[in-house]
């Protein structure tokens, strides 16, 4: 009796969700060849080589962020998009580049490490030799005694780092089961990712942040070479990188700051704390860009048609900009292809939309989804004070890609409930390629979340996370193409249909103020 009623149940909410709300008119001849251009016929992976292995390392600013942003709106052009440029969104900061880095242990033994200066740092101005210092200080008072100690030398904290031995896959596939269950959240929160951030702020910076600038002060006073850093994520030839200090113009430039592996960096202390004196051969060359320092967006269109709808507009996008120990290629060059893939599908198919499409390929995500906050501030309206501008009422929806090479395997609504009918119905031409899942659940830390500040309806794709992001590994033969062509079909596939649906994407109501966090999406 209770199985029968269960079932009872499942059958009255599954099918009426199409059969009670309205029914979407998908052109299904359009949606066979999206899928034909964007499975068969697929440029993605050339679109990838160009942004990653052509252009480098895509720090915002930077030399190869200027490569790619450049790439980028002129493939717009020669596709035959209109208005394709590069768009300032404000004052970002420095431009950054690593021209030289070489780092070895040359005492007791000769070991060339993997090491990486994080973003923002400066130089040695040459080839510099120099002891190691294991400093032991866990506040200022203990600090002091390393005064006038450090010059000419290497430093490294005290911080042997625990090695986890449990053997985690590489690659974690969602299980139709994982699926499943985020399809039936009933909260948007995500409230298991809220405990594992919590999580990990308790194990993060164990040397505290106060202490470690303090050092850092003092030995670019006293003339310190660099000092090393690692992390428990760093294992196993993988060594994440970000910035070593803030970039404004008006900063100082940073002291030089080198990420190793743990294997390295544990190694070293040990030799320290047994007394054997460890030095080093360190010649790191970087440069600044302070030319120009304003951001910009790579922006182009695909002009709408109808005489009602062409001055609304439907969105995609992804984040341009990368961390340099690699190519950035499933963060986010993966995204960006996707994305440039789903466009030059709808210009190869002939598509005409009765809306206009835009997409945009931001920078300064890394830094806290500046760019994308910065256009939506000057073209849609003020989070803060939710003062909006006309083309507030225009978008019609944002569609976003920041999860890595993994394939599309449906949506976070992010609250969105209205929504679910339409994107369940866009998504049944797709269901063989496992795209099916739609999720009231909300994600965060992506550039979507700067559409929704100001109530905006913007959507992040739920992928498998298959990503080596912000780490020397994250490169083109990361990239997994049979996933980037499904992505691009799906994405090229809800672009068109929000261009020709007679109506705009449901909002939620309008927040009062910004409610949540802009860089994670959660509530404060």
């Amino acid at each position: 009796m209770k199985l029968i009623k269960r079932f009872s149940l499942a059958l009255f909410f599954a099918f009426p969700i199409v059969a009670l709300g309205q029914v979407e008119n998908i052109d299904q001849a359009v949606m066979a060849k999206i899928r034909k251009e964007g499975l068969v016929n697929s440029k993605v992976m050339d679109i990838a080589f160009q942004i990653t292995d052509a252009s480098g390392p895509r720090v915002t600013n930077s030399p190869g962020f200027m490569r790619a942003a450049n790439y980028a709106r002129n493939q717009f052009t020669q596709w035959g998009l209109v208005n394709a440029r590069l768009d300032p969104w404000g004052e970002f900061g420095k431009g950054w580049e690593l021209e030289k880095s070489y780092v070895a242990m040359s005492s007791p033994w000769y070991r060339s490490l993997i090491a990486y200066p994080k973003t923002w740092t400066s130089g040695t101005n040459g080839l510099q030799k120099g002891e190691v210092i294991l400093i032991s200080a866990k506040d200022s008072v203990e600090l002091e005694a390393y005064r006038n100690k450090l010059k000419g030398n290497i430093l490294i904290f005290d911080d042997l780092m625990i090695y986890d031995h449990s053997n985690r896959p590489a690659i974690l596939r969602r299980s139709d089961e994982d699926l499943k269950k985020l399809g039936e959240v009933a909260e948007s929160e995500d409230t298991a990712a809220l405990r594992r951030r919590a999580e990990r702020n308790k194990t993060q910076n164990v040397v505290p942040r106060g202490v470690l600038n303090a050092l850092k002060r003092m030995a670019v006073k006293e003339g310190a070479i660099a000092i090393l850093s690692s992390s428990p994520d760093n294992h196993s030839g993988t060594v994440f990188v970000l910035q070593g200090g803030p970039y404004k113009i008006t900063d100082p430039d940073n002291f030089l700051d080198i990420a190793i592996g743990l294997e390295d960096y544990n190694t070293i202390i040990r030799l320290l704390r047994n007394k054997i004196r460890v030095k080093m051969d360190v010649d790191v060359k970087t440069t600044f860009q302070t030319n120009d320092t304003q951001g910009y967006n790579v922006i182009a269109e695909i002009p709408g048609i109808d005489k009602d709808l062409k001055e609304e507009v439907v969105m995609l996008g992804a984040h341009l900009d990368s961390w340099p120990a690699a190519t950035g290629a499933t963060d986010n060059a993966a995204g960006v292809c996707v994305m440039m893939e789903a466009i030059r599908i709808l210009k190869a198919i002939g598509v005409q939309p009765r809306r206009t499409i835009r997409i945009a390929l931001w920078s300064g995500e890394e830094q806290g989804l500046l760019g994308s906050r910065g256009y939506v501030k000057k073209t849609f309206g003020d989070a803060e004070t939710m003062k909006l501008l006309p083309a507030h009422d225009k978008l019609s929806a944002y569609y976003n890609l920041d999860y890595g090479t993994g394939k599309v395997l449906g949506i976070h609504l992010q609250g969105n409930e209205a929504a679910r009918n339409i994107f369940q119905q866009w998504f049944a031409p797709f269901n063989d390629l496992r795209a099916k899942t739609v999720t009231i659940q909300n994600t965060g830390s992506t550039d979507h979340i700067s559409f929704n500040t100001i109530g905006l309806p913007g959507f992040q794709f739920i992928q498998d996370r298959l990503v080596t992001q912000h780490s020397n590994m994250d490169s083109y033969d990361h990239l997994m193409p049979d996933d980037l062509k499904q992505s691009a079909t799906i994405v090229a596939a809800f672009v068109y249909n929000t261009a020709m649906r007679d109506q705009k994407i449901p909002r939620k109501e309008l927040p009062k103020a910004l409610s949540v966090d802009p860089v994670t999406g959660f509530k404060r």
